[in-house]
């Protein structure tokens, strides 16, 4: 079977010694090789306000308590992401307020957006869905206009751009996972970009129970409420292993995708997705819409080739009973959306074969 998902991990004989030093050093919690692979992954997104984190949900949560959501604000947010976008608003206590998504790419819609915001509104998350990018250029300009931070959550869009820049640089905060299935990982983890480098020291107390790591235990004096959010470095010491080889690794996610994007046109049922103007997709996974998707991967199932919608849209979670609200365009999307393989695991003769069947119909 061709899996939808699969880890990466570089080679036993250059992964495993390097976790082995760290093992026996003596120091696993965060140190050296956690602000180490910070560097590396500043350099890769380009942008120095950057700290790493136990978790993508970590980085989410704070970004939300940097932002300063308070109990009772409200975040617009859209209902086609993994769960922890929006469960994290949970935990500031604010409200969710659903923005309906483009019909031609189940991204949040700039328009529906436009429609919700209010003296309530306190920020918009977008989410970059399976490494797709947003419409920045419109939701900059919602941000500017009504002087409201924009989240990008990228926890499926490492390596994908805007305006030609790696994203993790274009919004006031910007998260990264990477945990299991992501196009790199370090088992778990995760990143937050900023814009403002004010809040790098507080976004740091913040990621450990509120203490300064430049003290002393002796010396310090919590004045907020932080968390155990922290990297350790046996995580970080497989991210800067993966950071070895991160250009290959996406680049292989890319090529795959560019790939589907050319070769599945003009297949009867199938109808590929736009993607917006200055934007470049990392393709964490391939996704088009099909008529008949039962039937799509019920047959792609049984040429050994995993297809799956993957993800509950998050509106019909109990948790979110308040928010709910009709939403015609992700109605329809979710109706007819579906991903194939696209990763590093990907071979042409999978790709190609994965198309060919696609062309025999369903």
């Amino acid at each position: 079977m061709i899996p939808l998902v699969k880890p990466y991990f570089p080679s036993r004989d250059i992964l495993m010694p390097a976790i082995e030093e760290i093992l026996y050093s003596g120091y696993v919690a965060e140190g050296k090789p956690v602000y180490d692979f910070e560097d590396k992954f500043k350099a890769y997104v380009g942008n120095e306000n950057s700290i790493a984190l136990h978790s993508g949900t970590d980085a989410l949560h704070l970004a939300y308590i940097l932002a300063g959501i308070k109990p009772g604000d409200e975040i617009i947010s859209t209902p086609m992401t993994a769960e922890p976008t929006n469960t994290s608003i949970k935990m500031v206590g604010a409200k969710v307020v659903w923005g309906d998504v483009a019909p031609d790419n189940g991204l949040l819609d700039p328009k529906s957006v436009r429609e919700l915001v209010t003296e309530k509104t306190k920020a918009i998350v977008v989410v970059h869905y399976a490494g797709m990018v947003c419409d920045m250029d419109e939701f900059n300009k919602i941000s500017k206009e009504y002087n409201i931070p924009i989240i990008e959550d990228a926890a499926h869009a490492l390596g994908s751009k805007y305006n030609r820049k790696m994203i993790g640089c274009n919004a006031d905060y910007t998260i990264f996972s990477l945990q299991a299935i992501k196009h790199m990982t370090t088992v778990d983890g995760g990143f937050l970009t900023m814009k403002d480098p004010s809040q790098m020291d507080r976004a740091r107390r913040l990621r450990w129970f509120g203490l300064s790591k430049n003290k002393s235990r002796m010396e310090n004096d919590i004045t907020e409420v932080g968390y155990k959010y922290a990297m350790n470095n046996v995580n970080a010491t497989i991210g800067l292993v993966q950071m070895q080889n991160i250009e290959k690794l996406i680049g292989s996610y890319i090529n795959n995708g560019l790939f589907y994007d050319e070769t599945l046109k003009g297949i009867p049922g199938v109808e590929l997705v736009r993607y917006n103007n200055n934007t470049e997709a990392s393709y964490w996974l391939y996704t088009m819409k099909v008529e008949g998707r039962d039937n799509f991967c019920r047959m792609l199932e049984a040429e050994g080739i995993s297809a799956s919608p993957l993800h509950h849209r998050s509106d019909t979670h109990s948790i979110f009973n308040e928010s709910k609200r009709e939403l015609p365009n992700m109605e329809r999307w979710y109706k007819s959306f579906v991903h194939i393989p696209c990763g590093w695991w990907v071979s042409e003769e999978d790709r190609q074969k994965i198309v060919d069947v696609i062309r025999k119909g369903w």
